[in-house]
Order: structure tokens, then sequence, then C-alpha cells
């Protein structure tokens, strides 16, 4: 099973037990959500964005404005950190010392590129669309080219990265076991709601099939 090479900065010291460093692992992180954390230095200080992303191969995609000063930041760098973070539930333990969560966290470390030709920033496009909603982009408007020219896509090659798990349950210290409070894990899980219409023509007609699909699937 393919790993990342643990090095100085991907190797967690802290919780050492939970880290992984597979690589299938890792991607099982990064395709079950959308929204990533991605870090930049700014004006001395130290930021992370929630940006949209998709996932290919070792590749990591963002977009954004051709003035977005994040990606701006991160282009000029040439390298940036990302995270993704699922919260799986809340671990209640007999002391307020020993409350955590369950979650699944992916933190990736690598190099950063500008994609600039139309074709492949309007399939990039695409990926990032359909990684949120699966086959949604083929049902929408077609792009305005001053809508693509005002968008800026960014490769992130993944170079290094590891995961952290915890999904357990509640790790007391021995004595307070026989204690008279109540303590296990509340899972979480992250669910959709009906879909909800614009006004106007989406009143008129049926929810997509894809999108009612994509609801029954989260619901």
């Amino acid at each position: 099973m393919a790993e990342f090479v643990k090095t100085k900065l991907n190797r967690l010291k802290r919780g050492a037990n939970r880290a992984v460093y597979d690589k299938e692992t890792i991607n099982e992180i990064l395709d079950a959500g959308f929204i990533a954390q991605v870090g930049y230095i700014y004006d001395g200080y130290p930021i992370s964005i929630p940006m949209a992303y998709a996932r290919k191969g070792d590749k990591i995609y963002l977009h954004g404005s051709t003035a977005n000063r994040m990606l701006r930041a991160i282009l000029e760098s040439g390298k940036t950190s990302i995270n993704v973070m699922h919260l799986d539930g809340l671990v209640i333990a007999r002391s307020g010392l020993h409350h955590s969560v369950n979650y699944r966290s992916a933190t990736l470390f690598g190099e950063l590129k500008e994609i600039t030709d139309d074709h492949s920033k309007t399939a990039l496009l695409k990926d990032i669309v359909d990684h949120m909603i699966e086959d949604h982009w083929d049902t929408l408007r077609p792009m305005h080219q001053k809508e693509l020219d005002r968008t800026m896509v960014v490769e992130f090659t993944i170079t290094s990265a590891s995961a952290k798990i915890r999904a357990e349950g509640v790790n007391d210290e021995p004595e307070d076991y026989e204690l008279p409070y109540w303590a296990g894990v509340i899972p979480v899980k992250q669910k959709l709601e009906k879909p909800i219409p614009d006004d106007g023509y989406p009143l008129t007609i049926d929810i997509p099939k894809h999108i009612q699909h994509h609801y029954n699937k989260f619901k």
C-alpha cells in the first residue's frame, strides 16, 4: 500500500498512534468533502480560507477571482498547505479534560501553478462543480468568456501529506469509570435538507433528477 514518506514536515508527533500516511486513506478523506482550508501569509499574518476543490490523482484544484489575494499569495510563494476535516462524533467523558471528538483530518503540503489555457480551465471548473454535485455542470448555462477571463484556476500538486483519525470511545482515567456520570459518544452526521427552488422559473418545474438523487443520497 503506497504511503507518503514521513518527513519533519508531515510527521505527526502528538497522537502519533492516530497518524495515517497511506495515500488511499488520505484520498478517501479528500473525496468525502468539497471544502478545504487553504493557508497563506498576508502582510505577515497567517490566514486560512475555506475553498471549494476537486481532486484528480495527486492534484488539488482551486478556483477564485483573478483578484483573489489568497490565490495570488500562494502562487507567489509557490507552495502552501491544505487541510480537509470531517467531524464524526462528540466524545463525552466523565471529566471535562477528556472530552474529545471523533474525526478524519488530512493535511497536505505541495507546490502550485496557475492553469491559464481556457480549455483546461473550463474542464477543471467542471470537475470542481461536479465534485459538489455529481453530473451538475452539463445542466448549467455555458460559461461566458468574460466569466472565464475573470476566474483563476490553481493546480496544487501534493508532495507530502498525512492524516489523523480518531474513531473510538471515551478515554477516561481508570479510577473514574465507576463514577455516576454519563459518558459516551454522540455520532455526528452531515445531511441535506430538501432542496428549495429559487424564485421564478425553478418554481414551475420539478427538481432535476440528478439533484433529487443527490438529496436522496445524503438526506
